[in-house]
């Protein structure tokens, strides 16, 4: 009666099968952590990837090592830390970053920026203070520096 050879093929491969694996297709990952224009968040948001936001955040953001990218329809009030940031929309408070901040013809800024290098584009808006602190030499960087006089 239990002889293996007496065994339907179909319900012996419903006791050897593997479980079904719960993975997404590799074509649906996303290459950025994105937050939706419907999104309304409030608090510190940190994050160990590069980051793209359309919604609304109120905080703080922080990026260290990597891109922030400020979507055309978000609202962002928060103060930002990041490696560079790209701002289509809008943003009210400091931003802090270690390479770059690019303010595309439909971005604004009101506040603060302290980053290495800015690039705003025609019709671009900002209203705050820019620092830029002097880059770290480059030996790589063949642009002449100048000595400072002592």
């Amino acid at each position: 009666m239990w002889n293996r050879e007496d065994v339907p093929k179909n319900e012996e491969a419903l006791h050897t099968a593997e479980p079904a694996r719960m993975t997404r297709p590799v074509e649906e990952r996303r290459i950025v952590a994105w937050v939706g224009k419907s999104v309304l968040f409030k608090g510190d948001l940190t994050s160990s990837e590069d980051l793209t936001i359309d919604g609304r955040l109120e905080g703080t953001i922080q990026l260290r090592e990597h891109h922030l990218t400020i979507g055309p329809d978000a609202n962002i009030r928060a103060d930002i830390i990041a490696r560079s940031v790209t701002i289509l929309g809008a943003v009210t408070g400091t931003i802090t970053a270690s390479d770059k901040v690019d303010i595309s013809q439909t971005g604004s800024l009101e506040g603060n920026i302290v980053a290495p290098r800015l690039a705003m584009a025609d019709g671009a808006v900002m209203r705050g203070r820019v620092d830029m602190p002097a880059r770290k030499a480059d030996a790589s960087d063949p642009r002449p520096r100048l000595a400072a006089v002592v």
